[in-house]
């Protein structure tokens, strides 16, 4: 158990080591967004613009566009809220090359409350022009998500919590932006790729990114002991999004189901609904967050609260597929 912006801290030491050319900001919360260990060890790269994050995202654009890989870090309601504007005119206008690493993201904040609990935050991202969206499903997905954005030309949201969480992919799994992962182990992304159109292979398919993707495994456990046939994807990059891999997966499935620990509205699960209706129409359900905000409240609560659980992944793959 490892919570990602742990990772985060842990991969930005690493990264700082190979690449002194890298550069890190915050906006007077490095101890919870843990980019206190990268100042820690590289105190002349690391700038703390205080609770000012507009002027941060703009610090930010300044030094990319001065030839630096900047990381800039604070919590998503902050960082996607309150420098909109900054994000958009000075970093992704530009094609600044900038990582948004923002932290505290989802329900799983807990009893910061509504306030404080992004569930929006992807929906904003996605909607900005040449911004790719990365959601990280456990510590070592984040730190190649990390490494890999290093390496990318160009602006980067990486969206990170704050609870610890269960590790799901070995260490050393690759990461790739635009690409998703197949975790079901009977079958791989090539083979999926190849098979031609006939006979549904799987009742339902799950398709998550975050906190969900270990939600969503332990659902289609359940109805595999029923005798059901699932698949499971990770789809940390939102955007880009795999529609070839989306594509055959719809190919191969009669229904769909989409999770994310975000609103319904505007994240993975309708980007998914965009894909399949245009490419591959099956039916699609998303299970997300309601047109509603969150409430304080422990992290497993609002989990159960807000129906993000494997119970109810489970009735909602019940209801489309009809099983």
């Amino acid at each position: 158990m490892i919570a990602t912006r742990d990772a985060y801290g842990e991969a930005l030491v690493a990264l700082g080591k190979e690449n002194p050319n890298v550069v890190v900001l915050d906006a007077d919360l490095s101890g919870s967004t843990k980019t206190e260990k990268f100042f820690k060890a590289y105190p002349e790269r690391f700038f703390n613009a205080g609770i000012a994050e507009a002027n941060m995202m703009g610090m930010a654009a300044g030094l990319a566009l001065s030839g630096k890989t900047v990381f800039v870090s604070t919590f998503a309601v902050f960082a996607t809220g309150r420098a909109y504007d900054q994000i958009r005119q000075s970093i992704a206008y530009t094609k600044a090359n900038v990582k948004i690493v923002a932290t505290h993201a989802g329900l799983t904040v807990g009893p910061d409350g509504g306030s404080h609990q992004a569930i929006e935050d992807i929906a904003i991202m996605r909607a900005v022009p040449d911004m790719t969206v990365i959601v990280p499903c456990d510590g070592n997905q984040t730190k190649e998500a990390v490494n890999v954005a290093a390496a990318y030309d160009g602006p980067v949201y990486i969206r990170l919590g704050r609870e610890p969480v269960p590790t799901v992919l070995p260490e050393g799994t690759r990461f790739e932006i635009g690409k998703g992962l197949i975790l079901s182990p009977e079958i791989t992304r090539e083979e999926l790729l190849v098979r031609t159109a006939g006979e549904p292979l799987y009742d339902v398919a799950f398709v998550a990114c975050g906190v969900m993707v270990k939600v969503a495994l332990e659902a289609a456990e359940a109805l595999e002991k029923e005798g059901r046939k699932c698949l499971v994807a990770d789809f940390a990059s939102v955007k880009p999004l795999d529609e070839e891999l989306l594509g055959a997966i719809a190919k191969s499935s009669r229904a769909i189901v989409t999770s994310e620990e975000h609103s319904i509205i505007g994240g993975l699960g309708s980007a998914v609904c965009e894909s399949v209706a245009a490419r591959h129409p099956i039916p699609v359900t998303r299970v997300g967050v309601e047109d509603v905000f969150g409430q304080s409240g422990k992290a497993g609560e609002l989990l159960r609260a807000y129906g993000l659980t494997a119970g109810d992944l489970v009735a909602a793959a019940r209801q489309v597929a009809g099983l």
